[in-house]
């Protein structure tokens, strides 16, 4: 249950990691974001120096300042589905369990549960900015978005760009993803495709008049053990490639040879290649079978030559990584927008039963973007 009596009760003075706890503890799976959007959109009503716009259960807010440029800054209110991590809890992490966790987990107090990670902390922290900086150094168009963790055709953030297009419109643009308080820029892109194999159906004890769908798969699985995944320099990052079977099907039953096999294929790709060349790489080590494309997600460039990208990198502190993972960072790149990666939480912790965000890295994180948005 929320732990908010009502969609009015969101005070966005409070600390941003006490706002966490708040937003994580409204469940908000994606399809079912319609509380928490109205929670934001009433919190948010009563600050005047914001244009509050709302189209299903995205949320926009945006200062018009007349300054010289505009960023955007964006965050996803939804998360995948719960398993028994919700209401949130405080957690401490002594050095001995940081040790025993993933890599590089640091000793400390945490927030655990569902979204606090992925990325209600982020959220959190872009609220009680967009609430505070009356009189930022640019014009901010805050973003708050539905179905990211879902199909693309239901995103969001996609659908404000169909719809208006306009209002992605912006010189720089940040995508509160965890990044554990570091600066990813850009991301590599995603291909999902059905490599498919076929053969005749027969009676497993006479094969031979039968042709085995599965068999004929194996120059498949071949090729891509075979593969060896490129380390691409973009704009200075070094974006690691993968090509690997996520998922392998067919056969009918024990005792029948199987008539069709499909080997689901996931590419990520560099964003030095559009969705057209990287898909004729498919093409070019596959083309001898049968391909059916399900889902293309374009990269995104980093964009870290931008002038307003160097000046945010120094005013975080942070020296730039890429993205490996696909974000929604690559539909502000396919507007013309230069956009990174920027917010609280361990990525390896993006998804877990365990999901808990550190703190510390809250506020150093809202103190980063404070600190890049008052600066003249």
């Amino acid at each position: 249950m929320s732990s908010l009596a009502s969609a009015d009760a969101l005070d966005l003075t409070r600390p941003s990691t006490e706002l966490t706890r708040l937003l994580c503890d409204i469940p908000s799976v994606s399809g079912d974001e319609a509380l928490i959007a109205d929670t934001i959109e009433a919190a948010l009503a009563p600050y005047p120096h914001l244009e509050v716009l709302r189209l299903g259960n995205t949320i926009v807010a945006r200062t018009s300042l007349g300054r010289a440029q505009r960023v955007a800054i964006a965050g996803h209110i939804d998360t995948v589905p719960i398993n028994e991590n919700l209401p949130t809890r405080p957690e401490v992490l002594t050095l001995e369990q940081a040790a025993a966790d993933v890599p590089d987990t640091q000793a400390g107090e945490y927030l655990w549960g569902r979204g606090t990670v992925d990325m209600k902390a982020g959220v959190a922290v872009q609220l009680r900015l967009a609430a505070e900086l009356t009189e930022p150094a640019v014009d901010v168009t805050w973003i708050w978005y539905d179905n990211e963790e879902v199909a693309s055709d239901l995103n969001g953030l996609g659908r404000l760009s169909d719809a208006r297009p306009d209002l992605l419109a912006a010189d720089f643009a940040i995508l509160g993803e965890p990044t554990k308080g570091e600066v990813e820029g850009g991301c590599n892109g995603t291909i999902r495709v059905d490599i498919r194999t076929r053969g005749k159906r027969a009676h497993s004890a006479r094969a031979w008049v039968g042709e085995n769908a599965i068999h004929r798969a194996a120059p498949i699985l071949a090729r891509l053990a075979a593969f060896d995944p490129a380390t691409v320099p973009v704009e200075g990052l070094d974006y690691r490639e993968g090509l690997n079977a996520v998922r392998i099907s067919g056969g009918v039953a024990g005792n029948v040879i199987p008539d069709e096999c499909v080997v689901h294929v996931n590419y990520r790709f560099a964003p030095d290649k559009s969705l057209d060349e990287a898909e004729a790489k498919l093409r070019e080590w596959f083309g001898d079978f049968e391909l059916d494309f399900v889902d293309r997600s374009p990269a995104a460039r980093p964009g870290l030559d931008a002038p307003l990208a160097r000046g945010f990198l120094e005013a975080v502190g942070a020296q730039a990584k890429p993205k490996y993972g696909w974000t929604d960072v690559a539909r502000f790149s396919a507007l013309g927008v230069p956009a990174v990666n920027y917010g609280p939480g361990d990525p390896l912790k993006a998804h877990a039963d365990d999901e808990r965000v550190l703190l510390t890295e809250i506020t150093r994180v809202e103190e980063g973007l404070r600190t890049w948005l008052t600066s003249r």
